[in-house]
């Protein structure tokens, strides 16, 4: 009982340390981890090995933040009447639930705000089980080429066909999607491969506390099917190969402020279990009592708690990536939280023909940042239905993760590097880089650039032939300059980048030489290009950017 005394005390001393979230629902800040039964000493206890290697690996020290909330503190709120929702040790706070407002005002006075929960049966292990047992899966060969079907332009954008034939789809790596619900995705085809190799992790709901995801609602499944599905000809996502973990933290049901602290949760289980990325397609500005809702001033990066728990996981070595928000047609306009944290790598939305998407959050932040850091495909990006089709959707909510899984697939082409640099990587790849907006912030990024594959603009064609591209981006004119061992016959093509045929040479036979192309390029307008050099037993591909 003396630590409930200490509690309560501590907590009517902070007394802007707490905050209603929901109906009958509190925050409640704690004082210290005094009485935990860990130590930043013995991290095996409470972190996973692969959580610990992400740090050792990215020179990233154990904190005490690190360590999980007292179980004492927890049990003397427990022995009150309280109901605990959800706890947070990087904050070291808990959510709790009481409809007796007398216990309520002993420890804290808050005002209420509305909740709703519904609660489903566990899913059993013999269903995951089933799940892993079907047979006649599609799998991805380990010589990976892949028919993108219309899939294909989201990829190619970014140039993430590079990494793919590269080598580098995603394979050991592990992104935590935290969305709102994983409906079917353990019976639609589009996710057979994740399960026939033992891709998907696991899965938890932290809304209804169980780990019954695939009845929720469908926006995760949209999401992770850009990443990870494998309809070849119809649907390949950014990243076939990686690992996944499920986690649901949004209610569909309503909008509160503690669906944050369900995201708070995920994320740090996210980092508990070792994933070394997140994608986030879930913003917050406004909330079913206009009372909590953010202003543009709140959008600095330091304000709001799923902004701030998004940075601290990004301290802890974890790549983080979230969509911008679908609010630039709405007054509000601006990106949402936690797309304003200065270590989140925020994607903004575009169309096909690289042009700013009218509903893409813009920024800057209210501090003067620039966001969203980045953009892709956002409006019409190919995806799996929920009838098992392949489709399209729109939002920033599929942008993101386009980036996503093409940042497991750099990093795994580098695993030497740190989460910052690879956002950085990304960043510097980007079409716009030396002179960002507002509205897709530093451009679309390049991945062949950002991997060094094609950051120098020379590319091994056949193993004797050698081809450089420049100026990239160009205006007026584009030279190739090639060297071949033995002659060959090459064609050049120029392409929109939905697969528009605009140009197309006469076949070349040469064993060096510059071909400069300049008929009406002056007249296209700026955006994405591609460049096809074949020769007759290969071809390459090459993204290029024509400027204003």
């Amino acid at each position: 009982m003396k630590y409930l005394i200490t509690l309560i005390s501590s907590l009517l001393f902070f007394l802007n340390s707490y905050s209603q979230v929901a109906e009958n629902c509190y925050r409640l800040f704690l004082t210290d981890k005094n009485n935990t039964e860990f130590s930043i000493y013995n991290p095996g206890e409470f972190l996973s090995q692969e959580s610990i290697n992400r740090r050792i690996n990215q020179g990233i020290n154990i904190t005490e933040n690190d360590l999980p909330v007292s179980n004492e503190y927890i049990d003397s709120l427990k022995s009150l009447g309280l109901k605990v929702l959800t706890k947070s040790k990087w904050f070291n706070s808990v959510i709790v639930y009481s409809t007796n407002l007398s216990l309520i005002d002993t420890i804290t006075q808050l005002g209420f705000i509305k909740s709703k929960q519904q609660n489903y049966s566990s899913i059993t292990s013999s269903s995951l089980k089933n799940s892993l047992q079907r047979k006649n899966l599609t799998q991805i060969s380990e010589t990976y080429y892949p028919d993108y079907g219309s899939s294909g332009i989201q990829i190619s954008m970014l140039n993430g066909h590079v990494l793919h034939r590269s080598g580098y789809s995603g394979s050991g790596m592990t992104i935590a999607v935290i969305d709102a619900g994983f409906y079917n995705v353990d019976i639609l085809p589009a996710f057979d491969s994740l399960w026939i190799n033992n891709q998907i992790l696991g899965v938890k709901d932290f809304v209804d506390n169980d780990n019954q995801v695939f009845d929720a609602p469908s926006h995760g499944m949209k999401v992770l099917s850009i990443m990870g599905g494998n309809l070849p000809g119809e649907l390949i996502g950014s990243a076939p190969k990686a690992n996944y973990w499920l986690l649901r933290s949004e209610d569909n049901s309503s909008e509160q402020t503690i669906e944050e602290d369900y995201w708070v949760a995920a994320a740090e289980f996210a980092d508990s279990v070792g994933v070394d990325i997140i994608n986030s397609s879930l913003g917050y500005t406004e909330f079913d009592i206009s009372d909590q809702n953010y202003t543009y001033s709140d959008l600095n990066g330091n304000t709001t708690i799923i902004t701030k728990a998004a940075d601290i996981a990004a301290s802890k070595g974890i790549l983080v990536i979230s969509s911008a928000g679908n609010l630039g047609d709405d007054p509000w306009k601006y990106i949402s939280a936690p797309a304003d944290g200065d270590s989140v790598l925020t994607v903004g939305a575009v169309d096909f023909y690289a042009n700013y998407a009218y509903f893409s959050g813009i920024g800057p932040t209210s501090d003067g940042r620039i966001k969203p850091n980045i953009a892709a495909i956002g409006l019409h990006t190919v995806l799996m239905g929920i009838d098992g089709n392949v489709t399209t959707g729109n939002g920033t909510s599929f942008s993101a993760p386009l980036i996503s899984g093409l940042a497991a697939c750099l990093w795994e082409s580098s695993p030497e590097l740190t989460n910052m640099e690879i956002f950085k990587k990304i960043e510097k790849s980007a079409h716009h880089y030396s002179n960002p907006d507002y509205n897709m912030g530093y451009g679309i990024p390049d991945f062949g650039k950002a991997s060094g594959i094609t950051s120098s603009g020379i590319s091994i064609l056949e193993e004797n032939t050698i081809v450089r591209i420049y100026p990239n981006p160009f205006y007026s004119e584009i030279n190739i300059e090639l060297f071949q061992k033995t002659k060959n016959q090459f064609t050049i093509e120029l392409f929109s980048i939905t697969g528009e045929k605009l140009f197309e040479s006469e076949k070349f036979s040469a064993n060096y030489g510059t071909i400069k192309l300049s008929k009406n390029l002056e007249n296209l307008p700026s955006g994405i290009y591609l460049l096809k050099i074949s020769t007759k037993n290969d071809a390459e591909i090459r993204r290029i950017c024509k400027s204003k």
